[in-house]
């Protein structure tokens, strides 16, 4: 039988020598039941706290459940396929990013926010955690029951935990639960200008 191990190397070759956490890390659906120690949980808070931003105006904002009252009112906004599976995730996190600043628009917000959320992952990855990124939810339900002011724009939902076994998972589900592949890095370069190959 295949190890977790030999899935990472079957579906993510890589063309260039970098640090294993960069493939390790992947997006599994399969959650044990097993609370997160709290200062495990808040070192992935750490580590996205130092990520990069415009201005070093730090926009990312994470609303965390992981009580069970907190945990179902997030299931109120959540589509029917990504709860199937995220119910076991001891903790949901809702990430939104600030989109204005006191001087007016901050047109980065996402991209930065986005910066965080991988520094979140890698160091999840680092603590044997899993991390799971959704956007298969009801945007406006999240909004109004989560109380998020209009000025903040709601980026994804990430279930974390420890992975659980992929037979747990329904069938359809469980034939998924590989590391994805990735695209060669020639398709995602362009030289100079759009379209022009590297």
């Amino acid at each position: 039988m295949a190890t977790a191990q030999d899935l990472l190397t079957q579906n993510r070759p890589t063309a260039y020598p970098i640090d294993p956490i960069n493939v390790n890390r992947w997006s599994p659906r399969s959650y044990l039941e097993k609370p997160i120690p709290e200062e495990t949980l808040l070192s992935v808070f750490e580590a996205a706290r130092f990520a990069p931003s415009a201005f070093n105006y730090q926009p990312w904002r994470f609303i965390v459940a992981t009580s069970p009252e907190d945990r179902e009112r997030f299931y109120t906004f959540i589509g029917e396929f990504n709860l199937a599976w995220c119910k076991k995730a001891p903790t949901l996190v809702l990430i939104v990013s600030s989109t204005e600043t006191e001087k007016g628009p901050f047109p980065s917000h996402a991209f930065d926010t986005g910066a965080a959320w991988g520094a979140l992952a890698h160091e999840a990855s680092r603590k044997g955690l899993i991390t799971h990124a959704m956007t298969g939810f009801d945007f406006a339900k999240a909004r109004e029951a989560l109380g998020i002011p209009e000025s903040f724009a709601i980026q994804a939902l990430v279930a974390i935990g420890y992975q659980g076994p992929s037979d747990a998972l329904p069938p359809a589900m469980a034939e998924r639960e590989v590391p994805s592949p990735r695209k060669p890095v020639q398709e995602l370069l362009f030289q100079g200008t759009f379209g022009q190959a590297y």
